[in-house]
């Protein structure tokens, strides 16, 4: 009943066979465009791409230490606004780390463990040393926000008037203890461990108030809120932070970036600069409101808030500035250097002078 034709072999072939063939090709042409569709498909959804032929872009985790501190004012800022994830958008993720002291902040620099850290200056210039280069000062963030601070029933008058006597810093070989070492220096004073007759002792800042009470110290040189604090619970002013250093011309805080991460990153790198050169602005801007968006960052940190009215004076000994205080840089190294806390010189490449 079907009309039949011959193939070159003189067999017959039915148009119904035909028929079965030509549905087998179209059914083949059809899956391969499907396929070739959802390929397509495929490169409009959510992964990043940086390949023409669709490779995934893996998101890049920013790794930022700090600690709970207003001298690292805009990481508290940036940490508590969310400012880092919307400045990155999707190609990064952030994680942030608190620290309680810049040694183990560096640790975990080497570790790799941090890419970019808001640290003291003098921290900073160690790993500059001892990392060989692969971790320099990136940007400016606090000035100044030392004082020094004796007991109230104690009869220092004057910085001379510390021989013989205990005082406190918080970490030895920090800024705080530079700061301290070129004041005796300047006043024909020496530590005992150098031949001379000031003890000076490592405290925790939240134990130099008991420490005080008790008589076990006499003095004290430390950061801000601290010293806000220690003033208010009865210890006496004995240098402002103007004449602690420098003239108070001198960096407390500052940030680094390991130099792996940033060649891998110049992008993420300059939205980070970016952001922390906005948040500086935002502080001086409305210093205010965010001083309370930073204790409430603090809080989150620890569990405890400041008092508003010791974080608005400890605020009056505070520069927030995102500059490089290079001049102040060179004295810590150079007191660093004399005082054997800093091995060798750092590397040309220590500050960010772009």
């Amino acid at each position: 009943m079907y009309k039949e034709t011959h193939n070159k072999s003189g067999k017959n072939v039915s148009i119904i066979q035909r028929a079965h063939k030509g549905r087998k090709l179209l059914f083949g042409i059809t899956a391969v465009c499907t396929m070739a569709l959802t390929m397509l498909a495929g490169c409009g959804n959510n992964e990043k791409t940086d390949t023409a032929y669709g490779e995934k872009k893996e998101k890049v985790e920013v790794n930022i230490g700090y600690f709970p501190n207003v001298t690292h004012a805009q990481a508290l800022v940036m940490k508590n606004e969310g400012t880092l994830e919307e400045a990155f958008g999707e190609d990064a993720s952030v994680n942030w780390t608190s620290f309680n002291a810049g040694p183990a902040e560096v640790e975990a620099i080497f570790a790799g463990d941090i890419d970019i850290g808001y640290i003291g200056p003098v921290p900073a210039i160690n790993a500059n040393v001892k990392s060989d280069g692969d971790v320099r000062i990136l940007t400016g963030a606090t000035q100044a926000g030392s004082i020094m601070i004796k007991r109230a029933d104690s009869d220092i008058e004057s910085v001379a008037d510390l021989a013989g006597k205990n005082v406190a810093i918080p970490q030895m070989g920090n800024t705080q203890h530079l700061c301290l070492l070129a004041l005796l220096e300047e006043n024909g004073l020496k530590p005992v461990t150098d031949g001379g007759t000031v003890n000076v002792a490592a405290v925790a800042n939240a134990d130099v108030g008991n420490m005080l009470a008790q008589g076990n110290i006499d003095a004290a040189l430390v950061p801000e809120p601290w010293g806000a604090t220690l003033l208010d619970q009865g210890a006496e002013l004995l240098l402002d932070e103007n004449q602690v250093f420098m003239e108070g011309d001198y960096s407390v805080a500052v940030v680094v970036v390991r130099k792996e991460f940033e060649e891998a990153h110049p992008e993420i790198v300059e939205a980070f600069l970016k952001a922390h050169d906005e948040a500086t602005e935002a502080i001086n801007d409305n210093l205010n409101e965010k001083t309370q968006v930073m204790n409430e960052e603090i809080y989150n940190a620890t569990s405890k808030k400041l008092d508003e009215a010791l974080l608005t004076e400890a605020f009056s000994r505070i520069k927030v500035d995102s500059a490089i205080n290079k001049a102040s840089i060179d004295r810590f190294v150079e007191i660093g250097l004399s005082q054997n806390f800093i091995s060798e010189k750092p590397k040309d490449n220590l500050l960010d002078e772009k």
